[in-house]
């Protein structure tokens, strides 16, 4: 059963020539599984925690000791046993020591006693309760402090209430940030398993196409796509093989696509997928592989090829790759990679489903919008004293307004089915949230 044949169980009334939105996510979904290891090759490795950022792992992080270690107290004051609390009046207890962080006071005041404590000190024996320094008077070596300020057991954070000894601290499929590295040295944990990273190839196709640096001529115009591409391929830390500029002629093409699926586990062209007649994508993915659909009912985005591709004489031979022929518009390649793309690559590197934030706003402008089609728009959203998010577009929405990505900070969504949006309706955006 080919892919195409195959898929199109699973979306209704496919069409791989103007597929929904949804559609396309759901089969690029079904199809983006995480990689196996091969015979003689493992797809994961151990790294030490200053490279473990961005990196996907591999098995569940157990931690080895109660976090905290022990009980200790959450702030600055005076530790003492809650029972104190019990009389309804002021009360008063002579200070006995002092507790830091790192040197402990070990023994245990008598009954009317306390300890002057800092944050993070270990709890002194017999010692439930901290009494923030900034509620008490103190005179000499006495507190006073009214009895209802507080409640027995308050203000200590006890052993194990973060994260017991034996639990998982960390999730197989997690993408390590700068926060779990933190968390993961607290553990004493000096290394993790990780999923070797995905490797990616992308190159741009184009004869009007020049790399910077060079002259342009009448006609041709810079690539600015494998920049754009590279940046949001390096956010989602995956390996990346930058091809450069691909000829429009068909054997340049079919080389480069059979030389990058030997290396690489995605490949992502940029261009060429339209029906001109120099666009030859479509061809060779039914050539190399098989080709699943080539055309989404979005804007911007609209030609999109997927598939996956051979390096051998005949399908389903030698290395096989997924291929994203995304279309050649700057914001066209941005907005397909951020909703069809992204969610593949994260899946291929062994993540956990990372949905994208949508947050409701209201249009400030009116927005022309055809149906039968979902629209991207580059959207300005801010917040207003109330809390509610509004947005405007950026202006002239062209597939061909570099300017307006960098001048957005959202996509607004309009969806498939809706039609002209007025000023004062409700849309959902969502943000770039560094991607792009």
């Amino acid at each position: 059963m080919t892919l195409s044949r195959l898929f199109s169980d699973y979306v209704t009334q496919y069409d791989p020539n103007a597929l929904p939105v949804e559609a396309a996510q759901a089969i690029v979904r079904e199809w983006a599984m995480p990689r196996a290891g091969v015979e003689g090759k493992s797809r994961t490795e151990r790294v030490n925690l200053f490279d473990a950022l961005g990196r996907v792992l591999v098995e569940d992080v157990i931690s080895p000791i109660d976090v905290p270690a022990f009980d200790n107290s959450a702030m600055d004051g005076y530790a003492f046993s809650g029972a104190a609390l019990e009389q309804s009046d002021d009360v008063d207890l002579t200070v006995t020591g002092t507790a830091l962080a790192g040197r402990p006071f070990a023994e245990q005041p008598r009954a009317g006693h306390c300890v002057r404590i800092m944050t993070g000190a270990l709890m002194p024996p017999g010692c439930d309760t901290v009494i923030p320094q900034e509620l008490v008077t103190r005179n000499g070596d006495v507190i006073r402090f009214p009895s209802r300020a507080l409640r027995a057991g308050q203000n200590r954070r006890l052993s194990g209430e973060d994260l017991a000894r034996g639990k998982p601290a960390l999730r197989a499929g997690h993408v390590v940030r700068a926060s779990d590295l933190g968390l993961l040295a607290s553990l004493g944990i000096a290394d993790v398993a990780v999923n070797k990273r995905l490797t990616v190839a992308f190159f741009s196709t184009g004869d009007e196409l020049r790399s910077v640096g060079e002259t342009l001529t009448p006609g041709s115009l810079y690539d600015s796509n494998r920049y754009t591409l590279f940046a949001m391929l390096e956010r989602l830390g995956v390996e990346t093989i930058d091809l450069g500029i691909v000829r429009d002629d068909r054997a340049s093409l079919e080389k480069a696509l059979r030389e990058t699926t030997e290396k690489a586990d995605v490949v992502i062209t940029s261009g060429g997928v339209s029906v001109g007649d120099a666009d030859f994508t479509r061809e060779l993915m039914n050539t190399l592989g098989d080709g699943v659909f080539w055309k989404i009912a979005m804007r911007p985005g609209c030609p999109l090829a997927f598939g996956r591709l051979w390096s051998g004489a005949r399908t389903g031979t030698g290395e096989s790759a997924l291929f994203f022929g995304l279309p050649g518009n700057p914001v066209a390649v941005m907005a397909t990679f951020y909703f069809i793309v992204r969610e593949a690559l994260l899946a291929m590197s062994g993540a956990l489903h990372q949905p994208l934030v949508v947050i409701k706003a209201t249009c400030a402008a009116p927005m022309k919008k055809r149906a039968g089609r979902t629209e991207f728009q580059r959207g300005i959203a801010t917040r207003g004293a109330d809390g509610r998010w509004s947005v405007v577009t950026t202006g002239p929405q062209g597939s061909g307004v570099l300017s307006s990505m960098s001048d957005a900070n959202c996509f607004i969504v309009l969806e498939h089915t809706r039609g002209h949006t007025q000023a004062g309706d409700e849309v959902e955006i969502v943000p770039f949230d560094g991607l792009i």
